[in-house]
């Protein structure tokens, strides 16, 4: 018992010695505590809610204990699992084409070897990311328009005019596509890093064996990539059905709901506009039994690669 007091006021000293030696990282990485204690784990006291017929002028504490009702009500629900299957397609999609992409523009890339015009390419695919979705929004929209760009070449093939952003069937695409384009760019940034931390004497020693470009890229780059790779899907993988609020909102139409109509939209339209907090919270609290169980799996077959995120 002495020998383990011993061993933690050992280990507390060592703790305050390492601050007190490297207190500028620690005040660096001070803000970030802060924005994540306050921004995410207080707000985890308001998930008690989802158990609770919740009233606002009641509070947390004397609003009336419901148990599961919330989730019943939630499951019972006719649209439901219209909302939910959207919202799982649209994610889907947007992983399968959405996730690659950056990898695939990060390879062609490094492949740019006039440095000015590395730059400038990149500069153009990072602009994207800056703009808020109310803009992107905007320009799908003057694009797809009757009198848009798409349609104006349309026409010019004899071809008809068609409404994209009232037909459900280019929904998802739609989605998708002005995902990619506003955030492929920045997603490269990552795969950049990983491809420069590489070795350059391993292509010295591909070149001398006769490897050309395409077979560097395929037996260097992205086994070498593969844990950043990983890492990030991992990440991606936990959100999978949170696919945001402000890109499905802004593209959204009337004629697209039964298509376009995912978990954030539902949620606020119940919570926001008609004050159903109590079972938007237990939407909340499905989301992330998914994610956890999604990232769960996905981090247990990592780990017959030796990688993963624990």
């Amino acid at each position: 018992m002495k020998g383990l007091t011993k061993y933690k006021v050992n280990k507390a000293r060592s703790l305050i010695t390492n601050i007190k030696k490297h207190w500028m990282l620690y005040v660096m990485i001070l803000p970030g505590v802060i924005f994540y204690i306050v921004l995410k784990y207080i707000p985890l006291m308001g998930t008690i809610i989802a158990f609770q017929d919740y009233q606002i002028f009641n509070g947390i504490l004397n609003s009336p204990w419901v148990g599961f009702d919330n989730f019943i009500h939630l499951f019972t629900y006719q649209d439901f699992y219209q909302v939910l299957r959207n919202t799982f397609l649209i994610a889907f999609y947007l992983l399968v084409f959405g996730f690659p992409a950056p990898i695939i523009l990060a390879l062609l890339f490094n492949e740019i070897r006039i440095r000015f015009l590395k730059k400038s390419v990149q500069s153009l695919f990072y602009l994207p990311h800056f703009l808020s979705w109310v803009i992107v929004g905007g320009i799908v929209f003057e694009l797809l328009s009757s009198q848009g760009v798409v349609n104006g070449i349309r026409g010019w093939f004899g071809a008809e005019t068609i409404l994209f952003m009232q037909e459900e069937s280019y929904f998802r695409t739609i989605v998708v596509l002005s995902s990619v384009w506003k955030n492929v760019g920045w997603g490269t940034i990552v795969y950049l890093a990983a491809i420069t931390s590489i070795n350059p004497s391993l292509y010295e020693a591909s070149v001398m064996d006769g490897a050309n470009r395409w077979k560097q890229a395929r037996y260097i780059t992205l086994p070498l990539m593969f844990p950043t790779i990983l890492v990030l899907f991992l990440l991606n993988i936990g959100n999978f059905l949170e696919l945001g609020f402000d890109q499905i909102y802004n593209l959204l139409t009337p004629m697209t709901y039964s298509v376009g109509d995912i978990i954030e939209t539902y949620v606020y339209r119940a919570g926001v506009l008609q004050g159903q907090y109590s079972m938007t919270t237990a939407i909340g609290l499905f989301q992330s039994l998914i994610g956890f169980v999604l990232i769960w799996i996905f981090n247990r077959m990592a780990r017959k690669t030796e990688q993963g995120l624990w």
